[in-house]
């Protein structure tokens, strides 16, 4: 077996319908709007969503005014947990989860309710396939060409995660989650 097709920092079990799931379309309400307790789903195109626009009123004194809270964002009505299991250093069939010889019978019961993700190609190094499975994206484009310990300082290769890039961590929780 090559070693791009071992799953070396990244034998994972993503525990997700989400993925294969129709996405909501429809935004969700509930509360009063402007009041503490309104929550609302967002589209999730936009991350971070945009501000919500304050609806009160601002007079010269707290008597005279209104308040209007924003609708605090959570995940759609029947949105799945999620749950990323990322194991280090196991090749693709070290588990019997994913046909190899070490039992494992709770991982193999979660994996039966979920999505098993088995074609992501490792960089045989920690950081950079942490990297890139946390984000979907290159590990260069994140800053992790190398381990941590080893950055240079160079574009590609410094371990900086610009806040231009997000995780999957950030997503969900600007979608709502509690992660």
């Amino acid at each position: 077996m090559r070693a791009n097709q071992w799953i070396a920092s990244a034998s994972i079990v993503a525990i997700s319908t989400l993925l294969a799931s129709d996405p909501v379309l429809t935004q969700q309400v509930t509360g009063t709007p402007g009041s503490p307790e309104a929550t609302t789903t967002i589209e999730g195109s936009q991350l971070p969503p945009p501000p919500q626009k304050f609806e009160g009123k601002i007079e010269r004194n707290a008597a005279q005014s209104t308040p209007y809270w924003p609708a605090r964002v959570v995940p759609p009505k029947g949105a799945p947990n999620i749950l990323l299991i990322m194991t280090d250093d196991t090749g693709f069939g070290v588990t019997s989860t994913f046909g190899g010889v070490v039992p494992s019978p709770t991982l193999d019961k979660i994996a039966a309710n979920g999505l098993r993700y088995t074609n992501f190609n490792s960089t045989a190094l920690c950081s950079p396939s942490r990297a890139a499975i946390i984000t979907g994206r290159n590990h260069h484009s994140m800053g992790f060409g190398v381990i941590a310990e080893q950055s240079t300082g160079y574009p590609g290769y410094n371990s900086v995660m610009t806040r231009d890039k997000a995780t999957i961590g950030r997503i969900l929780k600007d979608n709502g989650y509690w992660t």
